[in-house]
């Protein structure tokens, strides 16, 4: 495959969404490759040609988040991106924990896709970058306060506001304020780069926010 022609995958039941993203995709100088479904994908995909996947995260039979645990586990070593609606935000927290590079909400801004696409390709071999990351997410964590870093925890760990409302005993408008001042402060324009920050440093282990905080159980009293 040469360098001119990076290869992308894009995995999506919606054929319009897949006839959109690839002529978005081969306008900018990719090669795409279009599968309507995760198990299509998974077998016929040539796992040891270097290249990402564009994954749409709810599909009939195996979804998004399935398909990329499954990817793992057959060693499909590709960066991944994320396809999510509105409602989705949650999952696509998940499938940043599980090793996604990134997240699209639909539909997709093009400037958004194509910086997303580049950041993944960038990260293909680019082990230095990676062990580096770590320290530089500490870095950008210290510019927030010691509650700004808790909200952006529990962001992390996919809950709510309301949730990391109840739990850290205050209202779901100041999370709000805290969620736009982490924005501010890390110097992010969308919700993935926050999120990028907070996993490279660290933070989003569920586990660990049961223990730190006194409720264990997540219940929202009725408004």
């Amino acid at each position: 495959m040469s360098i001119e022609r990076k290869l992308v995958h894009v995995v999506d039941d919606d054929e319009g969404v897949r006839r959109s993203l690839d002529f978005l995709l081969s306008n900018a100088g990719y090669e795409v490759l279009r599968w309507s479904a995760a198990e299509a994908f998974l077998k016929g995909a040539e796992r040891m040609v270097p290249a990402c996947a564009l994954i749409d995260i709810r599909m009939p039979g195996m979804d998004g988040l399935a398909l990329q645990k499954e990817m793992q586990l057959q060693g499909f070593n590709f960066p991944v991106i994320i396809l999510s609606g509105h409602g989705d935000i949650a999952m696509a927290v998940k499938a940043m924990q599980a090793g996604a590079g990134d997240f699209l909400q639909k539909p997709a801004d093009r400037m958004a896709g194509l910086e997303a696409m580049e950041a993944a390709f960038e990260t293909i071999g680019d082990a230095e970058k990676q062990r580096n990351r770590a320290a530089w997410a500490q870095t950008q964590l210290a510019r927030l306060t010691g509650r700004e870093q808790e909200v952006l925890d529990g962001l992390a760990c996919g809950y709510p506001n309301k949730t990391i409302a109840y739990d850290l005993g205050i209202s779901a408008r100041t999370v709000e304020v805290y969620r736009a001042n982490v924005m501010d402060k890390l110097g992010v324009h969308s919700f993935a780069d926050a999120l990028r920050i907070a996993f490279a440093a660290g933070l989003g282990s569920e586990r660990r926010w049961l223990e730190t905080h006194t409720l264990i159980a997540h219940h929202i009293p009725p408004e």
